[in-house]
């Protein structure tokens, strides 16, 4: 079945993570066509990551790994002021992006790091 894109869920994927190995298996098993992006391979752009953020409501420092960001370096104030700098260090540094984010064909966003968000999402 070909899904086009706006209907597609997608997943920002990390192999690596233990969390994020579970909700992309839970999204296939429930029957969801999933688009995988292996973000550590292919980073967004700064543009890309401000439409996620806009898509979860959520501000750049609440979407940092924190002990990845302080690895990459990065200590920047928590504040509005310092959002733009945020999103070019976290796309320069994309390990420090929290994983799994998952987009929903309505146009959501969610971090799927609980056992409840991943239940809500694949019903």
């Amino acid at each position: 079945m070909t899904t086009d894109a706006t209907e597609a869920w997608e997943i920002w994927h990390n192999p690596s993570c233990s969390k994020s190995r579970a909700a992309l298996s839970a999204l296939r098993a429930a029957g969801h066509d999933v688009v995988v992006r292996a973000y550590l391979d292919h980073p967004p752009t700064a543009e890309e990551l401000t439409e996620m953020l806009r898509r979860l409501g959520l501000e750049p420092w609440e979407v940092a790994r924190s002990r990845e960001a302080h690895e990459a370096g990065i200590d920047l104030p928590r504040e509005v002021g310092a959002r733009a700098a945020w999103i070019e260090a976290l796309a320069a540094h994309p390990r420090a992006i929290q994983r799994p984010i998952v987009t929903t064909p309505d146009g959501g966003a969610l971090v799927v790091r609980d056992t409840e968000t991943l239940d809500r999402i694949t019903g």
